[in-house]
């Protein structure tokens, strides 16, 4: 089988020198408005500081896959002496939060490395350097390249669920004769 270089972004988060600022997420929410910058509402954002104030805990996180499920953990983890539990730093939008969810439309969201961006906005506007950007190139298999599934059809899979088929396909016939 056949190799392929395949390009990899990822954001490293170092959460010991995070201070809980929160610019990641006011210009991750600006950037993602429509048009971008005309607004700022960071339950939009694709990114969230996960906090513990009372023991100091500042942790970035970013959005993740969809999950239709709860997962059944629900550990306990004692790092530096800090108490901290799977849902910290868990990136799903699952149904037993609200985390990663447009707040308007319940449609999940998904970190999508500003995508168009040199790196992305929260990297930028990191001024502790608690964000720090990558990008690599990695060889795969060709077998193991998944078809992967669009925002669009994850977001429709999500509408369908919340307000059936019927009223969706309704809506966007409504919507293409406008």
């Amino acid at each position: 089988m056949a190799k392929i270089k395949r390009k990899v972004r990822t954001i490293t988060v170092d959460a010991d020198k995070c201070n809980g600022c929160r610019t990641c997420e006011i210009m991750c929410s600006a950037f993602h408005a429509v048009p971008p910058y005309s607004s700022n509402n960071p339950a939009r954002s694709r990114i969230q500081v996960i906090t513990n104030r009372l023991e100091d805990i500042w942790m970035p996180v970013f959005a993740g896959e969809y999950t239709e499920s709860e997962c059944m953990g629900r550990n306990k983890y004692i790092i530096d002496g800090k108490e901290y539990n799977e849902c910290d730093s868990c990136r799903a939008a699952c149904p037993s939060r609200d985390l990663f969810k447009e707040p308007d439309s319940g449609l999940p969201l998904k970190c999508d490395m500003c995508d168009g961006e040199d790196e992305p906005v929260c990297v930028k506007w990191c001024l502790v350097d608690a964000l720090v950007y990558e990008e690599r190139e990695v060889e795969v298999d060709e077998k193991d390249i998944q078809t992967t599934v669009t925002e669009m059809e994850v977001g429709l899979e999500s509408l369908v669920r919340k307000h059936g088929f019927d009223k969706v396909m309704d809506t966007v016939a409504r919507m293409s004769k406008k």
